[in-house]
C-alpha cells in the first residue's frame, strides 16, 4: 500500500510502499477513502507533541470501509463505512477508565501519533474505537467530523454545561469552529467569532455560518460572554478571553497543544471565572455527537488534496490558506 510517512519531526513526509497491515483479533482493517488534516497533525509533524511513534503515518480523521474483521470483532461487518478518531485505545482498567473518564486513560494510544493513522491506503484500528457514520454525508465532508467535530463538540458541551446565558465566544475560526457554530446556532446560542486580526474573509465566513458577531481577537465583544472556547493554539488568548467573559463564566481550551500562557492579574480570574482544558474524547462523546450529526446536515467546508500532496495540505493549514478543513484522498 502507499503511505505518506513521517520519518523525522520537521522533515517532509515521504511516500512509501508498505505492506498492508494485518488486523489483530480485536481490530479491523479499513480501506481509507478520505482522511482529514488536523492542526494536531501539524503539532506532531513539528515535534511539539513529544515521543511520537517513528516512523509514523499521520492522520486521525479517517473515513473508510471495513475490509477485514479480527476474530473477536462482533459489532462491525465487512463493507461497513466507519470513522476512526484520535483516541485509538484505552486499557479499560485504570482508575480513569473505571470512572467513565477514558479520555484520561493512563495507557491511552492515539491514532496518527502513537498508532499509525490514515495518510495511507489502509489502516488498522481497535474495533472499540471505530464509529459507524451517518449515511447522508459523503466521505470528504464527513472526515472533519472525526476530530474537529468530536473535540469541538466536547469543548462545546463542557462550555454549554457551565453557561448561565446564551453568549458563546469562539477564538480561532477553523475546522472545529465552523462545525460547532452550526450546532450552537441550532440550539439557540449566540456565537461571537474571533479570528486573526484583519482576517475579514474568515469573519465573513463565520457570519455566513450563523455567527451573531465576528471580529479580530484583539477586539472585545460588544457584550460580556457567558463562555468562550479557544481553538487557536495561542496562550495569549486566555487572558483576552477572561476579559471577555462575565462573572461566573468559563474559558475552555480545546486544543491539545498551546503556546505558553502569559502571566495575568488575578482580577481576570476572580468572580468565579474558570479556565479548563479538554483532553481527547470518550466514546460517549462520539456517540452523542453523531446522533446530533444525524438529525441535520452539518455543512463542512473542505478542500481535497491527493494523498501525495499531504505536505502541501499541511502547509496550507499552517499558513491559514484553508477555510474549513483539508482532506486527503488516497
Amino acid at each position: 500500500m502507499r503511505a505518506m510517512v513521517l520519518e523525522q519531526a520537521g522533515q517532509p513526509l515521504q511516500m512509501r510502499e508498505l505492506p498492508v497491515p494485518r488486523p489483530e483479533p480485536h481490530q479491523v482493517l479499513v480501506r481509507v477513502r478520505a482522511c482529514g488534516v488536523c492542526r494536531t497533525d501539524l503539532h506532531v509533524f513539528d515535534g511539539e507533541l513529544p515521543n511520537p511513534k517513528l516512523p509514523l503515518i499521520l492522520g486521525h480523521e479517517i473515513v473508510g470501509e471495513v475490509v477485514q474483521c479480527g476474530a473477536a470483532v462482533q459489532h462491525l461487518s465487512i463493507g461497513q463505512r466507519v470513522g476512526i478518531p484520535w483516541l485509538g485505545y484505552t486499557c479499560g482498567e485504570c482508575r480513569y477508565c473505571r470512572a467513565g473518564r477514558e479520555n484520561l486513560c493512563d495507557r491511552a494510544q492515539f491514532t496518527g501519533y502513537t498508532l499509525d493513522g490514515g495518510y495511507a491506503e489502509y489502516t488498522v484500528a481497535d474495533a472499540r474505537y471505530v464509529f459507524p457514520l451517518p449515511s447522508h454525508y459523503d466521505e470528504v465532508e464527513v472526515a472533519p467530523l472525526l476530530c474537529a467535530g468530536l473535540i469541538g463538540y466536547r469543548s462545546y458541551r463542557l462550555a454549554r454545561e457551565a453557561m448561565q446565558g446564551n453568549r458563546l465566544g469562539i477564538y480561532g475560526f477553523g475546522a472545529a469552529a465552523h462545525i460547532l457554530v452550526q450546532i450552537a446556532v441550532r440550539e439557540g446560542v449566540r456565537v461571537f467569532a474571533f479570528t486573526r486580526p484583519g482576517d475579514y474573509d474568515t469573519q465573513d465566513f463565520a457570519r455566513r455560518l450563523g455567527a451573531w458577531w465576528a471580529s479580530g481577537s484583539d477586539q472585545m465583544p460588544p457584550e460580556p460572554l457567558d463562555a468562550a472556547i479557544i481553538f487557536a493554539p495561542v496562550g495569549d488568548l486566555i487572558p483576552a478571553a477572561l476579559r471577555a467573559v462575565a462573572k461566573g463564566g468559563i474559558v475552555v481550551c480545546g486544543g491539545i497543544h498551546m503556546s505558553d500562557i502569559p502571566s495575568f492579574p488575578y482580577r481576570l480570574l476572580w468572580e468565579e471565572r474558570i479556565v479548563r482544558s479538554v483532553a481527547n474524547l470518550t466514546r460517549w462523546d462520539g456517540e452523542e455527537f453523531f446522533r446530533k450529526a444525524s438529525q441535520f446536515h452539518i455543512q463542512t467546508h473542505t478542500q481535497a488534496f491527493p494523498l501525495e500532496q499531504a505536505n502541501d495540505a499541511l502547509e496550507a493549514l499552517r499558513t491559514g490558506k484553508i477555510q474549513g478543513a483539508a482532506v486527503l484522498l488516497p
